[in-house]
């Protein structure tokens, strides 16, 4: 891959390890037979996603949402916007759950 027209966004998986690690592996293998174009660096808790100038961010929200979804996770976990400063990707956050208790 060309370094010049690449650009790196990193996904935040925190959430989603505690949960199990090898929903983290089988997500990277997803994410890398779904898009070959990208290149994919696990560093502990994050993802580095190397993709081409061209493509959207949007896509790998996009693919998260569909492995969440068939993974049957989508009601536990979502890709929300990673609001770093200097780094730009998304944040795999489990969701706020309300329990209610009727009497």
């Amino acid at each position: 891959m060309i370094r010049e027209n690449v650009k790196t966004y990193i996904v935040n998986i925190r959430d989603l390890s505690f949960k199990s690690e090898q929903i983290v592996v089988d997500l990277t293998r997803y994410l890398a037979e779904q898009l070959p174009q990208i290149e994919i660096i696990r560093n502990g808790i994050e993802l580095e996603v190397h993709m081409p100038e061209k493509m959207s961010k949007r896509v790998i929200r996009h693919r998260i949402r569909k492995f969440l979804y068939k993974k049957a996770l989508n009601e536990e976990f979502r890709p929300i916007s990673l609001n770093d400063g200097n780094k730009d990707g998304y944040f795999v956050k489990e969701k706020k759950q309300i329990q209610l208790t009727y009497y």
